[in-house]
């Protein structure tokens, strides 16, 4: 038992391991007016994620705008992560792509750069079929001794990681944990239902934290703890000890802002965001372009709504 507030106790959750810990940053990547990738201000903004409750960091994935990076300014990245909060945050470099031999060697890359872990996207754009999907994923976890973060997201990649093909990929000794962006939370109760204990399941998406993790999932990997990684956190440890009034509230309190970051194409509001309200993260690359004046506008009073989470 825990005790809450008023001096209640509710019962520890049997929840999985968190092997990235309970709240990861998908880190945007910043960029010059030049449109190059600024180093600098990622090390800085890295240290601010850290320092607001992130456990981990994913460098170039979706949010981090990893088709428009090419593979050595992935590498970089993965180094400059390494340096800037290697010693503090797990590190999980995003290196999975639609070509398994490019996953290959982006994955040895990132065990060399130092990283801590990697994560794979489902294969988009070619729709390969579930053993295809296997063998990718394996190939990549045999690339290198680094742990592997399954990226199921369905929405994007045109192919969804079916729950069988999960509890096998699961049995791999290198593959640990999946995020889950398929924004279906009766996939994910069947996936928890049939998964082996030891492997953790995030959430992929903000808007469904509270449900996947009082589900028994693991955390979450946030897009809007650029913003309010304090809140993020509270929301992910209340809903894990089985806290669902406070976990609740928080949500309540952070839905606007979930659905203001994306109501246009991710990352282009929360780069808008964090320009305004942190620092130059610079605009996103074509063929993104900067989030309209109505979608920061919108962000601004779900931040205000925020605050009182």
């Amino acid at each position: 038992m825990v005790a809450v507030g008023g001096g209640a106790t509710v019962p520890i959750m049997d929840v999985r391991p968190t092997p990235f810990g309970e709240l990861l940053t998908a880190a945007i990547t910043p960029f010059t007016p030049e449109g190059a990738v600024d180093y600098e201000a990622f090390w800085r903004l890295l240290r601010h994620l850290a320092d607001t409750g992130s456990d981990g960091v994913v460098v170039a994935g979706t949010t981090g705008e990893s088709p428009t990076l090419t593979a050595d300014e992935k590498v970089a990245l993965f180094a400059t992560a390494v340096d800037a909060i290697g010693s503090r945050c797990h590190v999980v470099a995003g290196t999975g792509t639609y070509n398994t031999a490019e996953s290959v060697e982006l994955t040895e890359r990132a065990a060399a750069a130092g990283c801590g872990a990697v994560m794979a996207v489902t294969p988009y754009y070619s729709k390969p079929p579930q053993e295809g999907l296997y063998r990718h994923f394996v190939a990549i976890a045999e690339a290198s001794e680094l742990p592997v973060l399954l990226y199921n997201i369905p929405g994007r990649t045109a192919r969804l990681i079916e729950v069988e093909t999960l509890v096998r990929l699961a049995a791999h000794p290198g593959i640990v944990a999946v995020k889950d962006a398929v924004d279906d939370i009766a996939f994910t109760r069947r996936s928890l239902a049939v998964l082996p204990p030891g492997f953790a399941v995030y959430s992929g998406s903000d808007a469904m934290t509270f449900e996947v993790v009082s589900a028994g999932g693991a955390g979450v990997v946030s897009v809007a703890s650029h913003l309010v990684g304090p809140q993020v956190k509270r929301l992910v440890q209340a809903a894990r000890r089985g806290d669902e009034g406070l976990a609740r509230k928080i949500d309540d309190a952070l839905s606007p802002l979930y659905a203001a970051l994306f109501v246009e194409p991710n990352p282009m509001p929360v780069k808008a965001a964090m320009n305004r309200w942190w620092g130059p993260v610079g605009e996103p690359r074509l063929p993104l372009i900067p989030a309209a004046d109505d979608t920061l506008a919108a962000i601004e009073v779900a931040l205000e709504a925020a605050a009182a989470a």
